[in-house]
């Protein structure tokens, strides 16, 4: 039976045996100083403040018994993954395949790769890594998601203009029903989180549904 879940723009139906969160690129190189998101000037604390939030979300799911997937935005060392143009875009002082505080910037393997110590995945959890913004490209995900009988997708991570909402349009492009935890989502500038909310639920959810995790902790239980 689904669980009503309130939400933006109307309750969103959870079906809790065929749902599934996915957290989005939670690693250190977005999210800690000396990581590829510092190297371009944002400020990172803006994305570290929602960590205990996506704890909290991981670990509701994980009291639940439910899927728990992770991504990474992730290159091969030799970056023959990584379009030229991904690698010249921005203008920063340090590009995706060069050295920086945590190793190579985005490079499978690195230091800086790697998702944040307290929301590391546990035994049984699937991480995708990604060449992409979303999730689905070259990743295999879909097809998993599939074979696993999976229909609703919760999403938290960051950011929430690039790789979240990438991931989110996708995924309804694919017919999953998806809700974004607002709170356990973020971006380096405050507009761009505000505008994006306000892209997925216009029109009565064009992209999907948005709610806090408190909603859905009263309704889980």
């Amino acid at each position: 039976m689904d669980i009503a879940i309130p939400a933006r723009p109307y309750p969103y139906p959870l079906d809790p045996d065929h749902t599934a969160l996915v957290v989005i690129d939670m690693q250190r190189d977005f999210i800690e100083r000396g990581g590829f998101g510092d190297s371009l000037g944002n400020d990172v604390a803006r994305l570290e403040a929602i960590i205990p939030v996506v704890s909290g979300l991981i670990g509701l799911f994980r009291k639940q018994g439910w899927l728990v997937i992770h991504t990474r935005e992730v290159h091969k060392p030799d970056l023959s993954d990584c379009p030229p143009s991904k690698i010249r875009r921005g203008n920063a002082p340090l590009k995706i395949g060069e050295t920086g505080a945590m190793g190579r910037l985005l490079v499978r393997g690195e230091p800086g790769n790697q998702i944040v110590d307290s929301l590391a995945p546990i035994a049984g959890e699937i991480v995708i890594d990604k060449p992409g913004k979303g999730m689905f490209w070259a990743t295999g995900l879909e097809e998993m998601l599939k074979g696993l009988g999976t229909t609703h997708l919760v999403l938290a991570g960051v950011t929430i203009e690039v790789c979240v909402q990438t991931s989110m349009r996708e995924a309804n492009d694919r017919g999953f029903e998806c809700l974004l935890v607002e709170d356990a989502t973020e971006s380096y500038f405050s507009e761009f989180k505000a505008a994006a909310i306000e892209m997925i639920v216009a029109q009565g959810g064009i992209v999907g549904w948005v709610a806090p995790l408190a909603a859905l902790e009263k309704a889980i239980g």
